[in-house]
């Protein structure tokens, strides 16, 4: 059972999304505001935060930072506000997805899976291509290693902590070195879900893998842009 930590001030929304997600039973905890979240998720194993941006005292972006200097569990924004800039920013902070109220319950519960499905397998495509000395599920470039058994991410044999969405971007991408994709294929194959306008997210995760991997992110070694065409992991 997963473990799922709602947030939010509006107690009729809480009522409403545990009402949606308790079909699928889940087990549900709530947080009317964000010193109350971060207390939570100290307290208890969560494995999902669905997170409300607009709440007083503390607000989700705020929460969000908070919750990643100590955790890589997966956070889906909730917003009455529908702005790239908005979504972008929610991004910017550690958030895995972000959606706009009012939303469907339908989406939202998929959206859920969908997170707990790559934070819990963090699961990719099935063809490989990696070194054949390794073990199986261990991938290699360079310093650059992803070591699938364990789920974790090294460089230079130090550890590199990378949020679910971030971890499976990397696999997709360590799995078919020097091949391209675009944000489309990328997104599709990472979220497996239609892709409709995704640039800016993708460019966002991948920007933050840089900046976890790379020496410099500006001069990139390791995952690099094609541009026009999208991104790749190299084969060193």
């Amino acid at each position: 059972m997963y473990n799922i930590l709602l947030v939010d001030d509006d107690k009729d929304i809480r009522n409403a999304l545990k009402i949606y997600l308790t079909h699928d039973d889940y087990r549900i905890l709530q947080a009317e505001n964000g010193k109350k979240a971060v207390n939570t998720l100290h307290e208890n194993e969560i494995h999902l935060i669905l997170l409300d941006v607009m709440m007083p005292i503390m607000d989700g972006i705020e929460v969000a930072q908070k919750i990643r200097t100590f955790s890589n569990v997966p956070i889906l924004f909730l917003s009455a506000k529908s702005e790239d800039t908005d979504k972008l920013l929610g991004l910017n902070v550690g958030g895995d997805d972000y959606i706009t109220k009012p939303f469907n319950p339908m989406e939202l519960t998929a959206r859920v899976k969908s997170a707990l499905r790559r934070f819990t397998s963090l699961g990719g495509i099935e063809d490989t291509v990696r070194d054949k000395n390794l073990s199986p599920n261990i991938y290699q470039t360079g310093g650059l290693v992803l070591d699938d058994n364990k789920k974790q991410v090294s460089i230079d044999d130090k550890l590199v902590q990378l949020t679910a969405v971030e971890y499976s971007i990397l696999k997709f991408l360590m799995e078919n070195l020097d091949f391209v994709f675009s944000s489309k294929q990328i997104y599709e194959a990472v979220w497996q879900e239609p892709a409709f306008d995704v640039s800016k997210t993708i460019s966002v995760h991948i920007r933050h893998i840089r900046e976890k991997i790379e020496i410099n992110p500006k001069e990139p070694h390791y995952l690099k842009v094609v541009y026009g065409l999208g991104y790749k992991v190299v084969k060193l």
